[in-house]
């Protein structure tokens, strides 16, 4: 067993800016659709690259921004222990050229498909949570 424990907003984007991959979730034709996509963290803005048929881009193209949510964590099942953090806000497609320069300098799509589409998604609302381990000390049965 062990302890939940709910985490701030600045210590929730440590933990995001320290993960390369989340599951961004957003509707794709009426229905939740998940997907799992590497990001960086800028600012207080999550950055992704999306092919331009692919469901979130085609979505942010299709509605300008909606409303997402992005999930990513550390979890260690063998110990029982790790984090959560979950992020809603808006996706919207950047447009800036320079911005998408760099971005695509820095953020190498983990699949081997055209990725033409920028991504920005505001941290909005942000909550997590770590679990950590119980410490016992001595026997239990003996207590």
């Amino acid at each position: 067993m062990g302890t939940l424990r709910s985490l701030g907003r600045r210590r929730c984007l440590e933990l995001l800016a320290s993960v390369p991959l989340g599951r961004v979730v957003f509707t794709d034709r009426a229905l939740p659709a998940i997907r799992p996509v590497n990001h960086l963290l800028d600012g207080e803005t999550i950055v992704i690259r999306s092919g331009l048929g692919h469901g979130l881009a085609s979505a942010a193209t299709a509605h300008g921004a909606m409303v997402v949510a992005y999930e990513a964590d550390q979890i260690d099942a063998t110990a029982r222990t790790g984090w959560s953090v979950v992020v809603t806000g808006s996706a919207r497609l950047i447009m800036d050229e320079e911005r998408i320069r760099y971005y695509e300098s820095v953020l190498d799509p983990w699949v081997d498909e055209p990725m033409n589409c920028v991504i920005g998604i505001d941290c909005d609302l942000v909550s997590g949570f770590e679990l950590a381990a119980l410490s016992i000390t001595g026997n239990p049965l003996t207590r």
